[in-house]
């Protein structure tokens, strides 16, 4: 049976959000919002969300957001609110909203590493206020793919203080008395509330109605997306991709798609294939999945510009998204393209055999590719089974340090080679990475570096403008202790680091191996070792944080093993 005290703290956190909602049979606003048309929405969701003469759903209607974000919401309202939906009607739901109130190109793209699940530290532009009132819980992409009213800006800080009442202590209550000395520009103190001044910027900064989605939404449609798309990318860990991708659409459905993949890793010449489905959303989302249900299944999520011939994004996979590849999709039509060359960096003074990558090549004559001065292409063969050119090139001994652009086929590949004397520094990326224990209750979290190599440049001088970034090289990988504490023995626990770059952590949970049965977590410097040509060795190294796993979370956890 609860305490008193627990009944009245779980009293109050209901009316609280219970006052979050507006009355039944009153619209939201008498001015904005968009009436509900989609029969399946109304039916599941009217018990709750009140429909009014116009057409308007209470807090539904005043809200727009991407795909991930209204199927977020529908997991929560069937997860905490019991809401009877079939698997198929909750699909309905999210592609209905995402299509009538989704965001427009120009508002989603500043927060497309949110989607793309890219473990980034962004750096937020607006409010730094606002900001630190948000991301104590969750990144601020959260709030950057949505729209809302003022009214429903604040009505959503309502109910994060109905569902958890902790955020009132880590963010959205003042820390002590309000400000009442100038700032250090000499303007008066900002004295509002922690939560008035998060809703009146979000309310300004993404307002529910925009130009931009009134225009979008005039125009939006389908895309046309069918054919054979030429495909580059780099996968961390592993190098650049090259392949095709073709499209097809549903008979029924002109919205979705069913995709087949080939593409190549040149550095290791592993050859990939894939197969798939997707769907647009709002006329440029792709969210698609391949090899479902396979070991190598990737989620896929891009951005289908305007001019529907590229799209870009990131397809993924993992406990915590943390492993994919970044790709760009280019549309093969009668002219050919040219979307990569194999190895970009090639040293002055040695003849190299490179791989020229793209869709609708040829052999055609030497004539026909220019890399520039100081590099000549001594052959051409026929084109590979991947569709590549092998070119034959000799780099002059005394060519130009520096970036060459490619001509071919009636196309310039911008910096398609890098002429260089030889790697002179390396750097570990990223800097700083974080991993999670898991294994146990939770799935680990995998983290991978690459060593990336540098040339001096023209100049012959470390950390320049003229620098050339060379791309990934061979290096040898180990970790040391990152002295944290006297007698620090994290590097006994953690995990392991693989040749191949990723880190691999230990099991989760409390450790009776170690003191205090503490568990498998702390720092590490990742070091790596690379022998240049003449024997010499240059080392780099970055900081490594294996912490616990993340505990919540309302997506299904999707275990891989590694």
């Amino acid at each position: 049976m609860l305490s008193a005290k627990r009944t009245a703290f779980f009293a109050a956190g209901l009316t609280v959000l219970l006052a979050s909602y507006p009355s039944r049979g009153h619209a939201q606003d008498d001015e904005v919002g968009y009436p509900i048309t989609n029969q399946s929405l109304i039916e599941g969701c009217q018990q709750c969300h009140a429909v009014d003469e116009t057409g308007h759903m209470s807090r539904i209607s005043y809200l727009r957001k991407t795909p991930e974000g209204w199927q977020t919401s529908v997991r929560r309202m069937a997860a905490l609110h019991n809401v009877p939906l079939t698997a198929e009607g909750a699909r309905e739901i999210v592609r209905y909203l995402s299509d009538h109130q989704g965001l427009a190109p120009e508002e989603s793209r500043p927060a497309l590493f949110e989607v793309e699940r890219r473990l980034i530290d962004h750096d937020y532009e607006g409010d730094s206020g606002v900001e630190f009132t948000c991301i104590q819980c969750h990144s601020m992409g959260r709030v950057m793919t949505q729209r809302r009213t003022k009214k429903e800006w604040g009505l959503l800080l309502a109910t994060h203080r109905g569902l958890y009442p902790l955020v009132d202590f880590q963010g959205f209550r003042r820390a002590g008395p309000p400000p009442t000395e100038p700032g250090p520009d000499g303007r008066p103190p900002d004295a509002r509330h922690p939560m008035d001044r998060a809703i009146d910027h979000l309310s300004s900064v993404y307002p529910l109605e925009s130009a931009e989605w009134s225009a979008w939404s005039a125009t939006m449609r389908s895309p046309r997306l069918a054919g054979t798309w030429a495909l580059s990318g780099y996968e961390p860990g592993k190098g650049p991709i090259y392949g095709t991708v073709t499209i097809s659409v549903n008979p029924n459905d002109d919205a979705a798609f069913a995709t087949t993949a080939s593409y190549t890793y040149p550095e290791s010449d592993e050859v990939a294939e894939r197969s798939g489905q997707a769907l647009v959303y709002t006329g440029y989302q792709w969210r698609g999945r391949s090899n479902p249900g396979a070991g190598s299944e990737l989620r896929e999520v891009m951005f289908v510009e305007r001019n529907q011939r590229e799209m870009s994004g990131r397809w993924f996979t993992g406990a915590y998204d943390e492993l994919g590849l970044d790709v760009r999709l280019q549309r093969v039509g009668g002219d050919a393209i040219v979307t990569g060359v194999y190895p970009r960096a090639v040293a002055r003074g040695v003849p190299v055999e490179v791989r020229v990558f793209g869709g609708g090549l040829t052999a055609g004559a030497v004539a026909d590719l220019d890399f520039g001065p100081g590099v000549t292409v001594a052959s051409v063969n026929e084109p590979s089974t991947d569709g590549s050119l092998r070119v034959w090139l000799t780099i002059a001994d005394d060519a130009s340090i520096g970036a060459r652009d490619l001509f071919a086929f009636g196309t310039l590949l911008e910096g398609a080679l890098l002429v260089h004397d030889g790697v002179d520094r390396i750097a570990v990326t990223p800097e700083t990475g974080m991993a999670r224990v898991g294994g146990g209750a939770f799935p680990k979290g995998y983290q991978t570096y690459e060593a990336i190599g540098f040339s001096d440049g023209a100049d012959g001088e470390s950390e320049t403008d003229d620098d050339l970034v060379l791309g990934r090289v061979e290096v040898s990988w180990s970790v040391e202790e990152y002295a944290a504490t006297f007698g620090d023995d994290d590097l006994a626990f953690i995990g392991s680091m693989g040749q191949d770059g990723v880190f691999l952590p230990a099991l989760d949970g409390p450790n009776p191996d170690r003191a205090g049965s503490r568990n498998n977590v702390g720092d590490a410097w990742v070091i790596a070792t690379h022998t240049t040509a003449d024997g010499s060795e240059l080392r780099a190294r970055a900081h490594l944080l294996v912490t616990v796993p993340n505990y919540m979370r309302f997506e299904p956890w999707r275990e891989i093993s590694r």
